[in-house]
């Protein structure tokens, strides 16, 4: 039998964090609402949570860390549906600015409510003490990593 690898802590942290976004998007992707996409939710989210009334497909690619084709894409699937307005930047009439629409609201909101039986479920088995008692570090660790990617 061999002994297992003792990794360094901090890869250890983020080994597990990365196992957790894997199970948990999986778990996400199962119960979104027929038509939204993880990277769909994902941007509305974003616009949502940070109260964004509009934003250049630009700094939605640079927040998600993703590449301005994957975003554009992702804004014409949603826009298809509704969900969102590509609208010309007031300042730079070549520019575009992505605003979410009351149906993408709804959307948003949609999924939320579909993924609430994973949430309590999860909250029979972690004790919600420890849940918050994890947030303050997880936070400080994504505002960490995130000042370091730019």
């Amino acid at each position: 039998m061999t002994d297992a690898v003792e990794d360094p802590l901090a890869f250890q942290v983020f080994n597990e964090i990365a196992t957790i976004e894997h199970l948990s998007s999986t778990a996400f992707e199962r119960v979104l609402p027929r038509g939204l996409s993880l990277a769909g939710f994902t941007v509305l989210n974003h616009l949502i949570r940070l109260r964004h009334e509009r934003r250049a497909p630009a700094l939605i690619a640079s927040a998600l860390q993703v590449t301005r084709g994957a975003i554009t894409g992702t804004v014409k699937r949603l826009e298809a549906q509704g969900l969102v307005h590509s609208n010309p930047d007031p300042k730079d009439g070549r520019a575009k600015e992505i605003s979410v629409t009351p149906a993408g609201r709804t959307a948003r909101d949609a999924a939320i409510a579909a993924l609430q039986p994973i949430l309590a479920q999860l909250q029979t088995e972690i004790d919600e003490t420890l849940l918050a008692k994890l947030l303050p570090g997880l936070q400080h660790l994504r505002r960490i990593l995130d000042a370091a990617r730019d």
